[in-house]
């Protein structure tokens, strides 16, 4: 490698280190035998002379072959020609076309305290707007107004798209005066992640060598919302190169508790719906990133299926992990949200294309007939925090009339390094250059020290890890093969891992409240593709409840 770590960045990555004079691939010094017992050493492996002897020539035949790679330029937006499969042996993509009926709503008028706008869901303003209650630049000043309000508390706004927003919304007032309703959307101001390419504006990616970045293009899911007539307002902080609540400018705060940060990575996006400054916010997650600060900020989060919605004009961060998703107040906007960004895209290969039918007027009696829902019985009868929260909720499961099915969860393979080798391709340059030490963060556990542990990562055992995520796959399938929705807690046990390198969606929603007044969550799991009935039952669970409907007292004014 042509990055020289210091003493410091070199006993973070591994102890072992300290005993090599030089980098395996470093240019300055050529390898010897030493170099090679080393690099061994780390891969647990041992060689004689004899076979290190033998692996000389070919060992600096691939150090030319790396750099004269390492000479061409790689976008972040350019995936490696290997495209993930979530799917099991035997799986059958269902192939019925797609229906959506949201649920049933009573009269929705326009409160008497204008504040009050700021807690609707997104199909009460969609209703609103329908019938023309209040337009949609009225709505998108109202937001704006508010976001220039509380974000030097919170800090989860990056750029405001104040000119573009406002253009947005008149178009879609014309339009709906003229008769051209597009749906449940038309005239909703949103937010975005700061991962996501918004033509004339800078993509962050919350991080310090990007901050002046712009990427000509529009994301995909930034089209798809546009063509349903929503209003981006902002593009919110994301926790730099999407891990946690860090980013060049600050800590993305938690409105329940301004003293924490909002959490991960879509901190941004979280914050903001939970303060009441965007009605919905698109996040993503990899590794937690819609669950965490869904759970801290107490909104209501969907990741998606692998596979569901395009990444075109996201930041790539795992090309076999990352996925899409809403953040909202209520199931119901995630659907709303859901149906207008999934389905195939003719640049992103790694789509499946599948029907969503969800039908939110189902009562639970109905459900019960076609739905069959389990809970992961060995998780949630071990002691961890927030235990009685999530009894309480099998309990509320249990009241409301579903019948709960005791489902055991496969073994974890240690395999989560998948996620570091990827990151670390996505973010070579970075790591190579050293621009990796203008990002804020230099800790043990943020990205420059896993891009620099990745580097000794061996093909071999990635793909062998690969390997193992297939047989997870597969004992995933086995195991759930009856059941259609199952409850997890969302970080006792396993499964928020489990279900991120399986690809399988989620819901994560409130359920209760700690004694110093912040939110606490529980996460819905579907079958791969099976959105639609996971958001029937956590809508049923919710609709049951009113957590999702308080907000923090000090952005209500």
């Amino acid at each position: 490698m042509r990055k020289i770590f210091t003493n410091s960045q070199v006993f973070v990555v591994l102890l072992v280190l300290l005993n090599m004079s030089t980098y395996a691939f470093q240019k300055e010094k050529p390898v010897d035998k030493s170099t090679v017992q080393q690099g061994a050493k780390l891969m647990g492996l041992e060689f004689t002379n004899a076979e290190i002897d033998s692996m000389m020539n070919g060992l600096r035949n691939q150090i030319q072959q790396f750099n004269s790679n390492r000479g061409v330029k790689l976008d972040n937006s350019v995936p490696p020609a290997l495209y993930f499969n979530p799917l099991p042996t035997g799986f059958i993509i269902p192939k019925a076309s797609s229906s959506f009926k949201a649920g049933k709503i009573g009269r929705v008028m326009m409160p008497k305290n204008e504040n009050d706008l700021a807690f609707y869901t997104v199909r009460e303003l969609g209703i609103l707007i329908k019938t023309r209650q209040i337009t949609s630049e009225k709505l998108t000043r109202f937001f704006i107004k508010r976001l220039k309000k509380y974000d030097p508390k919170l800090k989860c706004v990056i750029t405001l798209t104040e000119d573009l927003a406002i253009k947005q919304a008149k178009r879609a007032d014309e339009e709906i005066e003229k008769g051209r309703y597009r749906g449940l959307l038309h005239g909703i101001p949103y937010g975005a992640k700061d991962l996501l390419a918004k033509e004339g504006y800078k993509t962050t990616w919350g991080a310090a060598p990007y901050k002046n970045q712009t990427i000509n293009t529009d994301a995909t899911v930034i089209q798809r919302l546009e063509k349903a007539g929503a209003v981006l307002v902002a593009k919110l902080t994301l926790g730099a190169l999407a891990w946690g609540d860090v980013w060049y400018g600050g800590t993305t705060r938690n409105p329940w508790n301004t003293k924490q940060g909002s959490s991960g990575s879509s901190a941004g996006s979280a914050s903001a719906v939970s303060a009441g400054l965007v009605p919905f916010a698109i996040g993503t997650e990899t590794l937690g990133s819609i669950v965490s600060p869904s759970t801290r900020c107490g909104v209501t989060g969907l990741r998606p299926t692998y596979g569901r919605i395009s990444r075109t004009g996201a930041m790539a961060l795992s090309w076999t992990m990352d996925k899409i998703g809403p953040m909202t107040r209520s199931v119901e906007d995630l659907a709303i949200v859901f149906k207008a960004i999934y389905g195939k895209d003719s640049k992103d290969l790694s789509l499946f294309d599948a029907p969503f039918n969800y039908n939110g007027t189902q009562t639970v009696a109905q459900m019960k007939n076609t739905i069959k829902v389990g809970y992961v019985k060995n998780f949630f009868d071990r002691k961890y925090g927030f235990k009685a929260y999530d009894e309480a909720t099998l309990k509320k499961m249990k009241e409301i009339g579903f019948e709960l099915v005791p489902v055991e969860l496969p073994k974890m393979p240690q395999i989560t390094f998948i996620l570091w080798a990827e990151a670390a391709a996505a973010f070579d340059e970075l790591t190579r250059s050293n621009r990796d030490d203008m990002l804020v963060s230099q800790i043990k556990q943020a990205w420059p020290n896993f891009f620099r542990m990745a580097r000794f990562v061996p093909a071999v055992e990635y793909i062998q890890a690969n390997r193992l995520r297939t047989v997870l796959i597969e004992q995933m399938h086995q195991k759930l093969r009856n059941i259609d929705v199952f409850l997890a807690p969302s970080f006792a046990g396993s499964t928020l891992t489990m279900t991120n390198l399986s690809g399988h969606p989620c819901v994560v929603l409130p359920n209760g409240f700690t004694p110093q007044k912040t939110p606490t969550s529980i996460t819905f799991i579907g079958k791969l593709f099976g959105e639609d009935k996971l958001l029937q039952v956590a809508r049923a669970y919710q609709e049951a409840t009113n957590f999702h409907k308080k907000h923090p007292d000090w952005v209500k004014k």
